[in-house]
């Protein structure tokens, strides 16, 4: 038998590889190994691991859509925590997946000021979002792992799903931004290849000053 080492390990933007059966010790040795410093995505559920690499497009999605968020937070002037691609792993469950982007808001307070989180004690994030470029959303882990709310960007389309009894439902508003037609962030992430970053910014946080303005 041919032992390899991740270090040989290399996978093409907007591919994946998956490796099974691998147990959860061998799991938490990867992550050791892999570190933080990396571009793959890693997702594990029930002794199979999928590594990805994601694309350019994939990225910068997920960074802009991120920043729109933030200025809605700012804008309600609401705590929250972005904690990006950070793995969530649950041992008994048997499931780890690193989201693109998400959020702690209701539950920040609960997180704040932690370096380390295990989800057998900590809450998960209150949003996970996934960028659908290479398909690779698990929305049966992260209802396993009790993520309130999922958004999936597919094909310049924003999904909404937030989880009932242990299963997501999908929805048109976001318990966390009620007032906010969401909608709208795709039409802002469509601007920005047109007339850059810094001017979508700045004309979305006047838009969301505006929307909230009619709700007060």
């Amino acid at each position: 038998m041919v032992a390899l080492q991740l270090k040989q390990l290399t996978v093409p933007s907007g591919q994946k590889v998956i490796f099974s059966p691998i147990s959860w010790a061998d799991f938490e040795e990867i992550l050791t190994e892999l570190g933080e410093n990396r571009a793959l995505r890693l997702a594990y559920d029930h002794e199979t691991l999928e590594m990805m690499t994601p694309l350019p497009e994939h990225e910068d999605n997920k960074e802009i859509l991120g920043d729109l968020i933030k200025i809605i937070l700012e804008e309600l002037n609401k705590e929250f925590r972005t904690l990006g691609s950070t793995t969530f792993k649950h041992p008994r469950l048997g499931k780890g997946i690193e989201p693109d982007q998400c959020f702690y808001i209701e539950n920040e307070a609960k997180i704040r000021g932690k370096n380390r989180l295990d989800l057998t004690v900590d809450p998960p994030p209150d949003l996970a979002i996934e960028i659908d470029i290479t398909s690779r959303t698990y929305p049966d882990t992260y209802a396993a792992l009790g993520v309130p709310e999922l958004w999936r960007l597919q094909e310049d389309a924003l999904q909404i799903n937030i989880l009932e009894k242990g299963q997501y439902r999908e929805v048109k508003t976001s318990p966390n931004f009620p007032n906010i037609p969401l909608n709208y962030l795709v039409d802002c992430l469509k601007q920005s290849r047109i007339i850059g970053r810094n001017q979508v910014i700045k004309a979305f946080r006047q838009w969301v000053k505006e929307q909230l303005d009619t709700v007060t």
